[in-house]
């Protein structure tokens, strides 16, 4: 009789002690969830005021400024045209899809460098491939015009030429990848 009654008295004994850990354990969060607040309001406070950020901020290099997805339809003499996606992305990189439009909608990838030369208002691509070089007129902040090799334009309609950059463009048709 008597190892009966100790069991439900240690039972017991272990329930209160939980109990109090757990008590000790929510007032130690209450004064945490305290702290964070008040860390909280002080930054609510140092927002408010105005800082001059520019002693601290970095200068953007100009190509750096261009940087975004172009994209165009290009005409093509022996297909229906030539989709192109030309991703100008961060220090210099950029990745060219081309896509010709016919029975097979295979995409072709070209990943390299960029030079971006605002006097000649050139960026010329640098295949990582083959070194391999190709040149854009650039006609304003978000249209580049494909040239020849040579750096000449092609013949006919520069609009036909153009790559448009996605931000800059009003239609939404964008070539997605």
């Amino acid at each position: 009789m008597m190892k009966a009654s100790i069991i439900p008295l240690k039972q017991k004994l272990t329930l209160i002690l939980l109990s109090v850990l757990i008590v000790s354990f929510n007032s130690a969060m209450a004064n945490t969830d305290k702290t964070a607040m008040g860390d909280v309001q002080r930054a609510r406070e140092l927002s408010r005021q105005n800082f001059d950020h520019s002693k601290h901020s970095k200068p953007v290099e100009k190509s750096q400024r261009f940087r975004g997805v172009y994209y165009g339809y290009l005409p093509c003499k022996h297909c229906a045209g030539i989709k192109m996606t030309l991703s100008l992305k961060n220090k210099k990189n950029y990745l060219l899809v081309t896509q010709y439009a016919q029975s097979s909608n295979r995409e072709f990838y070209e990943k390299g460098k960029y030079v971006w030369d605002e006097k000649s208002r050139i960026v010329t691509l640098i295949s990582r491939k083959d070194s391999s070089k190709r040149k854009l007129h650039i006609k304003d902040e978000g249209t580049l015009i494909v040239l020849n090799s040579d750096e000449t334009r092609m013949l006919g309609d520069q609009d036909q030429y153009a790559l448009v950059r996605s931000d800059k463009n009003k239609s939404r048709e964008l070539h997605i990848h």
